[in-house]
């Protein structure tokens, strides 16, 4: 099934490294620069989304698997852990507010000017509240300096809706597009670093070509890295999407695992065809992709977000950032 494993499995897999996995790149090898404060510092999460929102102002779990006619702009108030033996060990949402219906995309823009933004955007088979909590588990877990924020389409966080839920990805689309657009509008601002995470990666594919075609370089110039973990992608529809995108495409890199289980379900749902995220190296290579294989990292039962429960792993996302600040 397609579950996320930090819910399901710890990876205990330590000292080792994935330099002859991913060719010149020593993502994973190389030195780290100083953690600069993020979410320390400023613990607020940028919400956009076309889930609808659990009242007005939002009550737990803040968002629902319904679809909103419009895209919906929020803050995510959190807390942090707790240094007491009885206080929570995790972040928490304390609150949701700032809640805008009518000007979602502008009102993210305005609240992200001037930073970089990490973008996270989820897969199959999350809630808005996990979708959160893995947002902010990478953000602390690369110290990201930036403003972090969360793009959530209505999953219905369930194990059988695997179609509906790429329905939802799909129709979510336009809100995407449109949330791009109003940041990489903003007179002033940073780079937009996009992870997107399994069916999250066909949503970020398919917005980037439709935003190079309606925005044009100057909206792509904006966008820094765009790092697709374990992509459920039909590998044919994927070499089709990075055709489209040109010379952006250059800004990918793939984090892909040929023991991926997650992915071999999906792709005997698809009649057989590989997944991208569980492609060959040498394969993905060729589109003209970076590659991190992630394959030798794999000591879970489903192996299919080691990006967000591997140390190494998480590296990848760190330096593909660092390299196109």
């Amino acid at each position: 099934m397609l579950l996320s494993i930090s819910r399901l499995a710890v990876v205990c897999l330590t000292a080792v490294t994935l330099s002859g996995c991913i060719g010149d790149d020593n993502a994973l090898t190389s030195p780290l620069s100083s953690p600069l404060p993020g979410l320390e510092k400023d613990p607020k999460l940028l919400v956009a989304t076309t889930r609808l929102p659990a009242g007005d102002p939002p009550k737990k779990p803040w968002f629902s698997s319904e679809r909103s006619p419009d895209l919906v702009y929020a803050e995510a108030r959190l807390t942090p852990p707790s240094g007491s033996l009885i206080g929570s060990s995790e972040w928490t949402i304390s609150k949701v507010d700032s809640l805008n219906r009518s000007n979602a995309a502008q009102a993210f823009a305005q609240a992200a000017f001037g930073r970089d933004l990490l973008l996270y955007i989820h897969g199959y088979r999350e809630s808005f509240e996990t979708a959160a909590a893995s947002t902010i588990d990478l953000s602390e877990g690369i110290k990201f300096p930036g403003a972090t924020g969360l793009f959530t389409w209505p999953s219905a966080a369930s194990t059988l809706s695997y179609v509906a839920d790429r329905e939802a990805a799909m129709w979510s689309r336009d809100a995407l597009e449109d949330l791009l657009t109003a940041i990489a509008k903003t007179p002033s601002g940073g780079r937009i670093h996009i992870v997107a995470h399994s069916m999250g990666t066909l949503l970020t594919l398919e917005t980037l070509r439709m935003l190079r075609g309606s925005a044009g370089e100057s909206a792509m110039e904006r966008i820094g890295a765009v790092v697709l973990a374990a992509p459920d992608i039909d590998i044919d529809l994927f070499a089709r999407g990075l055709e489209r995108l040109g010379p952006d495409a250059k800004k990918i890199t793939v984090i892909s695992s040929t023991n991926d289980r997650a992915l071999a379900v999906s792709s005997r749902l698809a009649g057989g065809i590989i997944r991208a995220g569980a492609a060959d190296r040498e394969r993905l290579e060729a589109l003209g992709v970076r590659v991190a294989d992630a394959s030798e990292f794999g000591g879970g039962i489903i192996n299919h977000d080691l990006f967000l429960s591997n140390r190494e792993v998480q590296q990848v996302v760190k330096r593909a950032i660092e390299r196109e600040k």
